[in-house]
């Protein structure tokens, strides 16, 4: 929600019309009426398989901004935010950006956890700092742009032909590739040498570190073409020592503090500036009714 408010609309037309009328108001800050038409422009940042869950998220965008605008100008922090926004770099911070900047700089509290913190998170998440699985890889890539339905469809053939006889002579894998492969790995008998997640592309990446050790009975597709590969070698990770992850453990526990801290606060503006309809509208995303 705090992060949706930091960025800037800039249209300014009254939006859609229905026969002439305003667009309807099912949202209220305080006095302030959030039209069905603000609610639409905002849509667009908040793309979502539901229209409802769309509408409910810029819902609470438009309740987020307009409550720390109202904070803003009761704690007089306009004018400083305007003056800072004037001395940065050109579009670097907006006034309404610097704004925010300001206020949850003096109102939200940075707080840094403790050493006897991030241990506990350590020990009950021992599971989760290793270091990463690997894999020695060789491969035969046959390439096919993304868009040629004809070549991809032939280099899937050809892959799972050549797979069948690899099947029954492994030995002709350093051959094939010398001959056959369009990577650069095919003068080392197509060596990728040992991997780590992320060191790929992404889809080739997911299927990879999924193969038992051995040729893959079927082409790995990637947006390069087909892939014939063969894991020699798999490495589990192994597990870190505290001192290796302490610093990633405090800045984790540190954004969940700030995220906790942002959100009470949050609830303390919606009571301080009545917020009328985001209810109906967050129930309506629910599947539990609400405002048409």
């Amino acid at each position: 929600m705090a992060t949706a408010a930091h960025r800037h609309v800039h249209d300014t037309d009254d939006g859609p019309r229905t026969l002439g009328a305003p667009a309807p108001c099912h949202l209220f800050v305080g006095d302030t009426a959030i039209s069905e038409a603000d609610i639409a422009r905002e849509m667009q940042h908040h793309r979502a398989a539901k229209p409802e869950v769309s509408r409910a998220a810029a819902a609470r965008a438009l309740v987020v901004r307009e409550l720390l605008r109202r904070e803003i100008e009761r704690l007089g922090l306009a004018a400083d935010a305007a003056r800072t926004a004037d001395g940065a770099a050109a579009g670097h911070e907006s006034p309404e950006e610097a704004g925010i900047r300001l206020l949850l700089e003096r109102e939200i509290a940075d707080r840094a956890p403790g050493e006897e913190d991030c241990r506990r998170y350590y020990e009950q998440n021992r599971d989760r700092f290793r270091s990463p699985d690997r894999a020695r890889v060789r491969h035969i890539l046959l390439a096919a742009g993304a868009d040629d339905v004809q070549g991809r469809w032939q280099a899937r053939r050809d892959a799972e032909a050549m797979i069948a006889q690899l099947q029954d002579n492994p030995a002709l894998f350093a051959d094939f590739a010398l001959r056959r492969s369009d990577c650069p790995s095919k003068s080392e008998a197509g060596e990728l040498g040992w991997l780590q997640p992320g060191e790929t592309t992404p889809e080739f990446d997911r299927q990879v570190f999924r193969l038992p050790v051995g040729l893959a009975a079927f082409p790995v597709e990637s947006r390069w073409g087909y892939h014939i590969v063969c894991i020699d070698e798999v490495e589990s990770g192994m597990p870190l020592a505290f001192e290796a992850v302490r610093g990633r453990i405090a800045d984790y526990l540190e954004l969940q503090l700030r995220q906790r801290e942002l959100q009470h606060y949050l609830l303390t503006l919606q009571e301080r500036y009545e917020v009328r309809g985001l209810a109906q509208i967050e129930a309506l995303a629910d599947g539990r009714g609400g405002v048409p």
